[in-house]
């Protein structure tokens, strides 16, 4: 583990970081089926929506620090599920980490820190949203407690 690690809650400052940690997340997608290929100005788009989910009432966006360097991020949006109960979820939207600092427990820090924050914010349950075909996330998330609960299938039009 690594002990001099912040994490903590993002700030304006932090939106050029953490597009850039979410465009890489948003390439490794991309390995993983064509239907999830970045657009060709995927910096400027990830700017724009890590913008706009900093100063959203319904988002929360963490950041993990090592020396004034972000090292992590995860983006979780509070949502109404309306047609189910328990209503209000805690869906994890975006959750990345340089490789260098994986496999340290630095994951499950951060996971539990965005599930608390959610929980403060009235979550009841917490969903996590990623490309079904990433292996090392859907180890990760069952590790986590997370079960599989809804499939989303794609066909090109």
């Amino acid at each position: 583990m690594y002990p001099n690690v912040v994490i903590r809650a993002a700030v304006e400052n932090d939106v050029d970081s953490i597009a850039d940690l979410v465009a890489r997340l948003k390439r490794l997608n991309g390995e993983f089926d064509p239907l999830l290929k970045p657009v060709d100005n995927i910096s400027s788009v990830a700017k724009e929506y890590v913008k706009s989910k900093i100063s959203s009432s319904s988002s929360v966006v963490l950041v993990a620090e090592v020396d004034g360097r972000i090292i992590g991020a995860v983006i979780g949006d509070i949502e109404d599920r309306l047609f189910y109960e328990p209503r209000i979820s805690g869906v994890i939207r975006e959750f990345y980490i340089m490789p260098e600092y994986r496999r340290k427990g630095l994951g499950k820090r951060m996971m539990s820190e965005v599930i608390d924050a959610m929980k403060r914010r009235g979550a009841q349950v917490i969903l996590a949203d990623f490309p079904s075909l990433n292996e090392i996330a859907v180890e990760f998330y069952k590790k986590m407690g997370f079960r599989p609960v809804d499939s989303v299938y794609a066909k090109e039009a």
